[in-house]
C-alpha cells in the first residue's frame, strides 16, 4: 500500500512555529517600547507604595494618629488651593518617573574579597623580600597590613591584577639585576602566568609599578610602509615607548601603528643587524620583510645557508643581485661584496678629494642578507681549500657604513656562538624572536627587557634593541614565503604585490662566472 503523504500542516508546521515565535518576538519589543514610559510610571508607583508600607510600618503605633491627621490636612490644603489637584498629580507622576528608572549598580568601592585575598597572598609572598631583621618597624611582616605597601591596585573581569604600585623599603637593593630578578619572577608567578608584565623600578621613589601589557598584534602583514631612505621598520611594539606611528592597512581598516625603525646609510650608529631566533620563531620573515623594504632603493644580496629555498621568490627580481645556496655561489658572492666594498670606499675617497659628490652607484645602497651562514662555515671546515665565509664579512662590517653597505645576519640560538666575536662585535642592532631564556636575551641584546617573556609566543615576536637604546617588545610584520602552501591567500597576494618585476635570470653558472671575473679584474694590480 502506498504511503499516504503528510498533511501541510504538518510538513511544514517547523517552519511556521519558528516564524510566529520570531512574529511574536517582534511584537512584544515593539509593544514594550511604545508601554515603556507606563511601565516606568507603574514601577515607580509601586516603589512608592513600598516605601510608604515601610515608613508607616517603623512609625510607632502612639505616632500614628498625629501622622493621619497632618497628611488628611495636607490633602485637604491642596484640594482647597486652585490647581492644586493637577500640581500634585503632576507631581506624583514626577515622583514615580523618578523611582521607577532603571538604575545602574554602584562600582564596588575597594577590591573584593577574592581580590583581597590575592593582594594579601602576594603581600606575604613578598616578606622574605622586603624585610630584615634589624628593621625596628618594617614595611612587609607576617600577618602585616598590605594597604600601606599595595597602594595602587587595578584588576581585569577575571579578577586578575591588571595594574600594581607596590612600595618597598629603601635598604632593597634595586639597583642589582639578580634582586629585581627574583621580585619580578614572584609577582609574575602569583599575579597569573602566560602574560607579559612590565616591571618599571623607581630607585628615586622606591616604588615598583607593574603594568600587565596588551598582546602586540598579529594580523598585520607585509605592505608598503611610510618610511623615508635609510629607514627600515623592523616590526611594531607598545605605543608608550616610541614616539611615532605609522598608517597602516588592514583590509578595509586604517590605523596607526607605533613602529621599530632601523635607521642605515652613512649617519647611522648602528648600521649591521643580528637577528637570533629558534626554528620557526621568525627569522627567516624578518629577513624577507627587510629585503622587499631594501628592494624599494637599493640592491640585495642573499646568502642562504640551509639551502630551504626560503628566498626563491626574489630569485631573478630587479635589484636581486644573486641569490646563493651553494658554497661555492656564497664564497663568490661575498668575495664580491667585500671587493665592492673596496671600490666604493676608494671611489667616495677619490671624489672628496676633488670636491666632488660621491658617485651615482656608491649612493645606491648595498644590501647583504645572510640566513643561517653557521652552516656554510661548517661545510667549508670539512671541506679543504675553501675559506669561511663569515672571514669575508669582515671588510663589509667594518667599512659598510662609509661605502653605503649593510649587512643582516640571521642565525639559530643554538649556532650563534659560531659567528665568532670578530662579526658579532660589528651587528649592534639586535633582534631576538621566539620564545628565550633570560639568560641568552641579555646576553644578545646587551641588557634585560623590562618585561617578562613568555613560554609560548606567535611568529615573529621577540625583542629588538638598536645599539644601546632601550630594550623594544617587536612584533614583525607578517611576510610568509609566497610559494609555500602554508600560505594564506591575503598574506600571499600582500607579498606578491612588493615584489619587484623580474628580470631575465642568468643562469646559476654565469651568475658566480661573472662574480669571479669582477674579483679578478679588482684584485689585478
Amino acid at each position: 500500500m502506498a504511503r499516504r503523504p503528510l498533511p501541510t500542516i504538518l510538513s511544514n508546521g517547523g517552519a511556521q512555529l519558528a516564524r510566529g515565535r520570531e512574529l511574536a518576538r517582534t511584537a512584544a519589543d515593539g509593544a514594550t517600547d511604545v508601554l515603556h514610559p507606563l511601565i516606568t510610571l507603574t514601577r515607580g508607583m509601586r516603589r512608592l507604595a513600598a516605601a510608604g508600607r515601610r515608613r508607616w510600618a517603623d512609625t510607632p503605633k502612639d505616632k500614628r494618629g498625629p501622622l493621619l491627621f497632618l497628611v488628611a490636612s495636607l490633602v485637604l490644603v491642596v484640594a482647597l488651593v486652585p490647581y492644586g489637584p493637577l500640581l500634585a498629580v503632576i507631581t506624583l507622576m514626577a515622583a514615580a518617573a523618578w523611582q521607577g528608572r532603571e538604575r545602574k549598580e554602584p562600582a564596588p568601592d575597594g577590591p573584593d574579597a577574592a581580590q583581597i585575598q590575592r593582594l594579601q597572598s602576594l603581600y606575604e609572598a613578598l616578606v622574605p623580600y622586603f624585610s630584615a631583621a634589624e628593621d625596628p618597624a618594617p614595611m612587609y611582616a607576617h600577618g602585616g597590613d598590605w594597604e600601606k605597601a599595595l597602594t595602587t591596585h587595578d584588576f581585569d573581569d577575571t579578577g586578575r591584577i591588571t595594574r600594581l604600585v607596590i612600595h618597598y623599603p629603601a635598604y632593597f637593593t634595586d639597583g642589582e639585576p639578580t634582586a629585581r630578578a627574583r621580585v619580578e619572577h614572584l609577582v609574575t608567578a602569583k599575579s597569573g602566568r602566560g602574560r607579559e608584565y612590565h616591571f618599571g623600578w623607581d630607585e628615586e621613589g622606591n616604588r615598583l609599578t607593574v603594568t600587565v601589557l596588551a598582546p602586540l598584534p598579529t594580523d598585520i602583514t607585509a605592505q608598503r610602509f611610510v618610511t623615508a631612505p635609510g629607514e627600515t621598520v623592523l616590526g611594531f611594539t607598545d605605543p608608550a615607548e616610541v614616539q611615532r606611528t605609522l598608517p597602516l592597512t588592514h583590509g578595509a581598516e586604517q590605523r596607526d601603528v607605533p613602529p621599530v625603525v632601523w635607521r642605515t646609510g652613512v649617519r647611522s650608529t648602528e648600521p649591521h643587524l643580528l637577528a637570533v631566533g629558534q626554528p620557526g620563531s621568525g627569522t627567516s620573515t624578518l629577513l624577507r620583510s627587510i629585503a622587499l623594504q631594501a628592494l624599494q632603493y637599493g640592491d640585495i644580496l642573499i646568502v642562504e645557508g640551509g639551502s630551504t629555498g626560503e628566498y626563491a621568490c626574489l630569485t631573478g627580481r630587479d635589484g636581486v643581485l644573486a641569490v646563493e645556496c651553494a658554497l661555492a655561489g656564497a664564497l663568490a658572492g661575498l668575495e664580491w661584496a667585500a671587493q665592492e666594498t673596496e671600490r666604493r670606499l676608494i671611489a667616495v675617497n677619490q671624489a672628496r678629494q676633488a670636491g666632488h659628490p660621491p658617485p651615482d652607484d656608491t649612493r645606491r645602497p648595498l644590501w647583504i642578507l645572510l640566513d643561517r651562514p653557521s652552516l656554510l662555515g661548517h661545510l667549508a671546515a670539512v671541506t679543504d681549500g675553501d675559506r669561511d665565509p663569515l672571514s669575508l664579512l669582515q671588510i663589509p662590517l667594518r667599512h659598510g657604513r662609509a661605502a653605503n653597505v649593510t649587512v643582516v645576519v640571521a642565525e639559530h640560538a643554538d649556532s650563534v656562538d659560531a659567528l665568532g666575536d670578530a662579526v658579532r662585535q660589528h651587528l649592534r642592532a639586535r633582534v631576538v624572536l621566539g620564545p628565550a631564556a633570560p639568560d641568552l636575551l641579555e646576553w644578545v641584546l646587551g641588557a634585560p627587557p623590562h618585561t617578562t617573556p613568555v613560554s609560548v609566543t606567535p611568529a615573529g615576536r621577540g625583542y629588538a634593541r638598536l645599539g644601546t637604546g632601550p630594550v623594544l617588545r617587536l612584533q614583525v610584520p607578517a611576510t610568509p614565503d609566497p610559494y609555500d602552501a602554508a600560505t594564506t591567500d591575503a598574506q600571499r597576494i600582500a607579498v606578491q604585490s612588493l615584489l619587484p618585476p623580474r628580470t631575465a635570470p642568468p643562469e646559476e653558472s654565469e651568475v658566480t662566472a661573472t662574480l669571479d671575473t669582477a674579483v679578478a679584474a679588482e684584485s689585478a694590480p
